[in-house]
């Protein structure tokens, strides 16, 4: 017997999905909930790749993170919401995309297949570039192994080497935006923005789940390193 699809609405427009034989409660959960929330639907008739597009508009929305956007990096980038959404808003932007996993083509950006943690992703993201960025985003997280402490600690290393790689290459007043799980940065990294940004901020936009543990950290403001001064 094939898999049982949604059984159909409800009155009030909720779609009631069957347990189906080889799908495990959980699954049904997950796919209850695709069919029933609203920013899948409405990325869907957007265009979107994911839900995922509209965290990156609505925080675009409060921080104008967009705003004369010349070069952009997406880190953690598939299956390529946030970069649609780069281009959509900054058309000729130039905009560099990484992920481990495959991300189906998007005019206007160039895309890698690499893990960002390789000793040449760096330097391979910035002759893309061409030249200094204005915005960093990393939507990365590690995969999972079910121990809180151990996932929080995999992200956070992920996050770190981003904000590191931000301060790098970003322009003076850019800025960098990167997911962070419940509790938001650790102290270590915000000290780190800090030094280099003038505004850091936490925020949860509307399209993240109220049961995800996902906050953003928006670092803005990126400030210049100090000319070097004459050697005594």
């Amino acid at each position: 017997m094939k898999p049982s699809g949604p059984s159909g609405r409800s009155k009030g427009g909720h779609v009631r999905v069957k347990t189906a034989r080889r799908r495990s409660a959980q699954s049904t959960a997950w796919l209850a909930r695709q069919l029933n929330d609203p920013y899948v639907k409405q990325a869907k008739a957007d265009g979107y790749r994911s839900r995922a597009a509209y965290k990156l508009l609505e925080l675009d929305e409060r921080f104008k993170l967009l705003a004369g956007v010349e070069r952009a990096v997406d880190l953690g980038a598939a299956p390529g919401g946030w970069t649609q959404v780069l281009l959509r808003k900054r058309a000729k932007a130039r905009v560099a995309a990484i992920d481990l996993l495959p991300v189906d083509p998007i005019p206007g950006a160039t895309i890698l297949q690499k893990n960002f943690l390789d000793d040449d992703a760096e330097a391979m993201l910035k002759d893309i570039l061409g030249g200094p960025a204005d915005l960093v985003l990393s939507d990365m997280a590690a995969n999972t192994v079910g121990h809180k402490q151990t996932d929080h600690l995999r992200t956070m290393a992920l996050v770190e080497a981003a904000a590191h790689f931000a301060v790098d290459v970003l322009a003076p007043g850019g800025a960098f935006v990167a997911k962070v799980l419940a509790g938001g940065a650790d102290a270590d990294l915000v000290a780190l923005l800090k030094t280099h940004f003038t505004s850091v901020k936490h925020a949860k936009p509307p399209a993240s789940r109220k049961e995800s543990s996902e906050w953003y950290v928006i670092a803005q403001g990126f400030k210049a390193a100090p000319a070097a001064g004459p050697e005594d």
